[in-house]
């Protein structure tokens, strides 16, 4: 059980040997990823450079994860990032977990000079929604989105 107060979490880069707990935390947002499927991502999101992505640790066990993404805008002319994953094992959700990840993030983006971050979560998570809200984080429109037929090469 965790103390009311919130478990000491500890923040670290993710690291390939993460790939199973990873897809798990995937499979509870709702994303249903094996283990092998999170390796392939792992093999080209980790080394570059314009991700970050960190896992928060309880007692040593993986319990949550955040993936940011750097960019350049047509809209501004100062870096942007995106938080692109986010997500808290379901045992330790409540608990300042997903706050401490975060905190971390934005703190990872702040020493990189991005002044501009933005996130995209479904219409119907609306705890997550209060969560952001929460962390100063303003609704500031819709997403769209289109599954588009890939080319045959």
């Amino acid at each position: 059980m965790i103390d009311r107060e919130g478990p000491a979490v500890a923040i670290r880069p993710a690291a390939f040997s993460d790939a199973a707990c990873l897809a798990s935390l995937m499979t509870q947002l709702g994303y249903e990823t094996g283990t092998a499927q999170m390796e392939m991502r792992l093999q080209a999101i980790l080394p570059d450079s314009r991700y970050r992505t960190l896992v928060a640790a309880v007692d040593g066990r993986v319990c949550g994860m955040i993936g940011t993404f750097c960019h350049l805008s047509y809209e501004h002319d100062d870096p942007s990032a995106r938080i692109v994953a986010l997500v808290v094992d379901e045992h330790y959700r409540r608990h300042g977990v997903g706050r401490a990840l975060i905190q971390a993030a934005e703190t990872d983006l702040a020493e990189r000079n991005v002044t501009r971050l933005s996130l995209n979560t479904r219409l119907t998570r609306e705890k997550a929604h209060s969560f952001y809200e929460k962390l100063r984080y303003e609704k500031t429109g819709y997403r769209f989105g289109k599954i588009l037929a890939a080319q045959a090469g």
